[in-house]
């Protein structure tokens, strides 16, 4: 095969269980990594070493998603098999939970997505094939404002870079959905259903739709777990920016 590969820098064994999630925090000196005992690692990434900060046991089950808060990168959020979606601060140590939902899922949460365009507002996916959107700005008490069924189990969400509330979700047994958000207001405007297997996973193209003018037919990729595939496709539909 030719053409660039891929060097690895350096490796270090966290767990002797799964890693299931990890993500960058936005400095990019530490990633914080979900384990399949419900256990998260903040890792620091020093030159070419890499270091557990805090280990800590946040769920009961797998934790299948983790991720920083982009505005406020001492907290981190957690979703896991055990229905529970939480938020953490690493200035504390161990680490202080400064919220733990435990009612609103009614089952496991499998992704967390922070928007890029509005630091209060929060998604998150779950088994139980919702879409909810949260408000952080009462932060010990998220407010859930509103929340979509779109089937098949939410496993993963990627919001538009440059429009606002505007959501591509894989819904596992459901294919891939397009989610318009407004306010109070969710509703799918269009749904992909040409994979022949689970959906899993979803991104917007980036760098396309600044130039466009006052709407788009955004361009998309998505992939699917045992038929192997990828495919891109673009929105029938004209989306206003």
């Amino acid at each position: 095969m030719s053409g660039a590969n891929l060097k690895e820098i350096t490796k270090e064994k966290i767990s002797n269980s799964m890693c299931l999630y990890l993500d960058w925090n936005p400095s990019a000196t530490s990633i914080t990594v979900g384990l399949s005992d419900g256990s998260v690692s903040i890792v620091s990434v020093l030159e070419s070493k890499l270091e557990i900060q805090e280990q800590w046991k946040a769920h009961d089950f797998e934790l299948w998603t983790t991720c920083f808060d982009t505005h406020q990168p001492n907290l981190i959020y957690t979703g896991s098999d055990d229905c529970k979606f939480s938020c953490w601060d690493l200035r504390d140590r161990p680490p202080n939970v400064v919220f733990q939902s435990s009612k609103v899922h009614k089952m496991g949460v499998t992704c967390i997505e922070k928007s890029p365009h509005d630091p209060n507002i929060l998604l998150t996916g779950s088994y139980d094939e919702f879409l909810r959107v949260w408000d952080l700005r009462s932060l010990t008490k998220p407010l859930n404002k509103t929340s979509i069924s779109l089937g098949g189990g939410v496993w993963r969400v990627k919001q538009h870079p440059f429009i606002p509330g505007l959501v591509l979700a894989a819904c596992m047994h459901n294919g891939f959905a397009i989610v318009a958000i407004k306010g109070d207001n969710a509703e799918v405007l269009e749904t992909y259903n040409k994979h022949d297997s689970l959906a899993y996973g979803v991104d917007w193209q980036k760098g396309e739709a600044n130039h466009l003018g006052g709407k788009t037919k955004p361009l998309m990729a998505t992939c699917s777990f045992y038929d192997k595939h990828v495919r891109v496709w673009r929105s029938a539909n004209d989306i206003i920016l």
